[in-house]
């Protein structure tokens, strides 16, 4: 990141998610000796005080954005892991046409072998993860799309002024919207880690124009049981 002194502008100014959402404020920044930036202390909306690196945050102009992990690296596993699968096949064939030493062969192996291993942990361990973040959007999900209807009907017996209603009905269209976006992305992350595991699984690489088909088809995002479907109605003209 290029060290621009008017970062410090961005102090006390809100830190929000890739979907738009504040998740805290920039309180202060940590300084090299020489003095480039090396880190971001941000307040998060819990109240949680946490010391960042720069290259978890993104600025642009008075905009803060705090970049997720999980798609990082569910994306650096999606491609390590096929990657070293692939060079680790290369070696069997090499060894088989007794292109190499058996010993250089077993050395190399046992070496491809360790890192697929620890690979593979950590894609399950992150999988796991994204399985958590999807659960949360679902119930968010669910939990605003019946706030939706509750708003609708208290609205449309008198309950709930025009003003309200129209603030409130916004603010939940917008944050179904980006949770939703959340969780379809979260889904799409799942199904790639997946696939790069399953691709390992298939066996030896086959020499032929038979190629498997990997294609990640992304999940279709189904409302919560009972359907939810709101209505809006044209404000000023409801009755009871």
């Amino acid at each position: 990141m290029s060290q621009n002194p008017n970062l410090f502008l961005s102090i006390g100014k809100p830190v929000k998610d890739e979907y738009g959402r504040v998740i805290g404020k920039v309180a202060s920044f940590a300084m090299t000796p020489n003095g480039k930036f090396d880190a971001v202390f941000v307040e998060f909306s819990g109240g949680q005080f946490s010391k960042q690196p720069m290259e978890q945050l993104k600025f642009v102009g008075s905009e803060v954005t705090f970049i997720s992990t999980t798609k990082a690296q569910s994306s650096v596993l999606c491609d390590q892991i096929p990657l070293i699968w692939r060079k680790d096949q290369a070696l069997r064939d090499l060894s088989e046409k007794k292109k190499i030493p058996p010993e250089m062969y077993q050395e190399i192996h046992s070496s491809f072998d360790s890192v697929l291993s620890q690979l593979k942990k950590d894609a399950q361990v992150l999988s796991d993860q994204i399985s958590d973040q999807i659960a949360t959007c679902a119930d968010e999900i669910k939990a605003m799309s019946y706030a939706l209807l509750n708003l609708e009907i208290e609205h449309e017996i008198g309950k709930i002024d025009d003003e309200a209603y129209r603030t409130a009905f916004a603010m939940l269209q917008e944050d179904l919207k980006r949770t939703s976006q959340e969780k379809t992305e979260m889904e799409l992350a799942k199904n790639k880690l997946s696939n790069s595991l399953l691709g390992e699984a298939l066996g030896p690489i086959q020499k032929t124009k038979t190629s498997i088909d990997l294609t990640v088809v992304e999940p279709k995002h189904e409302l919560p049981e009972p359907p939810v479907v709101v209505y809006v109605k044209e404000i000023g003209k409801a009755g009871i």
